[in-house]
């Protein structure tokens, strides 16, 4: 009987133990998510297998910080006739749990800046890709959900005319004659070369088919990536507007 007892007792002393982690794990999750939906509190939105891009809605202002001055603003057309996209990289809590503003990266110079818009200026949509760019293998690789899908050789800047460094994104795309000089099509992204003067729209870098693929793995270009014609097909259909591009040496 004493052994049933204590054997009871034991079990009885287990499953309280249990109970109170659950709760005071519950209690803390409820509390995390409390603290998140704050306003002005800040949540990211860039992860390895998921981000988010912002389609303009409109005339919109971009400030430098939230309710602070803007320093640029965009149509919904850029100057291309093309959607005008942000890839966005924090959303800044108001009211209700929902997003105020997006801190968004820019297709401005110099490469890699920043700003803020309002949430109700545009259209907030998941990424699911996102695009490597290795210059010293010269390759160009694609991931979707995380996981490699394909890559590819590629063509990349001279050493007078270097491909940027950082992190950029997809920002406009075009179909093109096959048998020009960008391929079946050119994948504008938010880089410019740091070292051309006087170019077109400030030396706009994309990765584009070309005409003459025994180039390829070379480096040749003014800046952009070149890729076969194939490569760039199977881009296209997987790197909507918005997709992140990480170049990196």
């Amino acid at each position: 009987m004493l052994a049933d007892l204590l054997l009871r007792t034991q079990v009885l002393i287990g499953l309280l133990a249990v109970s109170l982690a659950f709760t005071t794990s519950v209690q803390a999750s409820t509390s995390a998510r409390t603290a998140s939906c704050q306003p002005g509190s800040i949540r990211n939105l860039v992860t390895p297998k998921r981000t988010y891009a912002v389609d303009v809605r409109g005339l919109v202002r971009v400030f430098r910080t939230p309710d602070g001055r803007p320093f640029a603003r965009f149509g919904r057309l850029n100057q291309n006739g093309v959607p005008t996209v942000f890839a966005a990289l924090d959303a800044v809590m108001g009211k209700r749990c929902r997003a105020a503003w997006y801190r968004v990266q820019l297709p401005l110079k110099p490469n890699g800046i920043t700003g803020y818009v309002r949430a109700r200026d545009v259209n907030l949509r998941v990424v699911r890709t996102r695009v490597v760019i290795d210059l010293s293998r010269r390759m160009l690789a694609v991931y979707n959900r995380g996981r490699l899908a394909f890559t590819t050789k590629a063509a990349i800047g001279a050493s007078a005319t270097p491909t940027p460094l950082g992190t950029f994104y997809v920002n406009q795309r075009f179909r093109d004659d096959p048998e020009g000089p960008y391929g079946w099509a050119a994948i504008g992204i938010s880089a410019f070369s740091e070292v051309l003067t006087g170019w077109p729209q400030g030396g706009p870098v994309a990765i584009h088919g070309t005409n003459r693929p025994s180039l390829l793995g070379l480096p040749i270009s003014n800046g952009c990536i070149r890729i076969s014609n194939a490569a760039v097909q199977r881009l296209w259909a997987l790197a909507p507007a918005g997709t992140p591009v990480l170049i990196r040496s």
